[in-house]
């Protein structure tokens, strides 16, 4: 028990001071310190894009690489992944509504993001992983992209079904406060004074809830047309917004891509990779540099958000991670194909 204690102690310490987290460290002082930096906007999409396709570059060539046997392994894993994902969307909704007061709304959002995983998350982690010289499956990048879909699909469900019990436009229903049927939807953020980025982030949110209300008809003054109901959950346009959106295209695009190519031989991909892989880590730091001065701006947050809510945020990451770990495991175990560790990590 003191060995595996001292391993974990070892590892933990370790990890710590990666140049991955460094950067998020130094990122997240940028404004307790007040250093007047900002990180252009443009340069941080451009930095997204980049590791959305890196990844799927990565992931197509290692799928290229695998047995048929393995192949088909994978595909029942993401199966898994797929269903246990829809299941802890499900279980975020249902924990919110019973342990904060947050509107429903809120929670459908907030199960939503729990309910899919995160691609900036998945690259610390890789980075984190490859530093560390562990081992994980080809395929993961794979899942990232299969599992970001059913959160949204959750997300979507309850939205719609808020909607046709009489949401109205700010996102409020009859029996929450500041509840305005005849309400304006809102089309410009407020106001954060010398923060350009962060009025730039939260005008691009408000624009696409304003796009996401104008799927159904509207009369010119935010209100929705008498009898005509709420956009339906399986509309062309929520279903194009949720496979089509420009997460995922990048990262199946460079999954596709990458798999092709890997197929014609590694002289095909020889100088591709001198971007796609030999460049990563250094891009990541940068992308953690601006992780870390957003999840700082946003500690004001928290005075607003309650406790329960800020337990919600410590607590249930882990409680989902071990309920993914034990799944993942128990598919191990029903098709005796081990994991690597990376694996269960991811």
């Amino acid at each position: 028990m003191s060995d595996l204690l001292h391993q974990f102690w070892d590892n933990f310490r370790h990890n710590l001071f990666k140049p991955l987290l460094l950067f998020f460290f130094m990122g997240f002082s940028v404004p307790i310190l007040g250093v007047q930096f900002e990180f252009p906007y443009v340069i941080y999409q451009g930095l997204t894009i980049y590791l959305l396709i890196a990844i799927g570059w990565h992931g197509g060539e290692e799928l290229a690489k695998l047995d048929p046997h393995v192949l088909g392994h994978a595909l029942g894993f993401m199966a898994i992944g797929f269903l246990a994902n829809f299941i802890i969307g499900c279980i975020a909704y249902a924990l919110l509504r019973n342990t904060t007061r947050l509107r429903r709304i809120d929670a459908a959002t907030i199960s939503g993001y729990y309910g899919s995983d995160s691609a900036g998350t998945f690259v610390t982690c890789v980075g984190v992983l490859s530093a560390a010289n562990m081992a994980f499956a080809a395929y993961m990048p794979v899942m990232l992209a299969v599992m970001e879909i059913p959160g949204c699909l959750v997300a979507l469900a309850l939205v719609s079904r808020l909607r046709q019990k009489g949401m109205d436009r700010l996102g409020n229903m009859p029996d929450e406060p500041g509840y305005d049927p005849h309400a304006v939807a809102l089309t410009q953020a407020p106001g954060h004074g010398h923060d350009q980025h962060a009025r730039d982030v939260e005008l691009e949110k408000e624009m696409a809830l304003e796009k996401l209300e104008h799927h159904g008809d509207n009369n010119g003054n935010g209100e929705q047309l008498a009898g005509h109901a709420p956009p339906s959950l399986f509309s062309a346009e929520l279903l194009h917004e949720v496979f089509l959106n420009p997460g995922l295209f990048l990262l199946f695009g460079g999954i596709i891509i990458g798999f092709v190519s890997q197929l014609q031989g590694s002289k095909v991909t020889h100088d591709d990779d001198q971007l796609f892989l030999n460049l990563f880590q250094g891009i990541l730091c940068l992308f953690l540099l601006e992780m870390g001065m957003t999840a700082s701006r946003r500690l004001r947050d928290l005075k607003s958000a309650g406790w329960r809510f800020v337990a919600f945020g410590l607590l249930a990451p882990n409680l989902f991670a071990t309920f993914g770990i034990c799944v993942a495991h128990g598919y191990s175990m029903a098709t005796g194909h081990p994991l690597e560790v990376g694996t269960y990590v991811l």
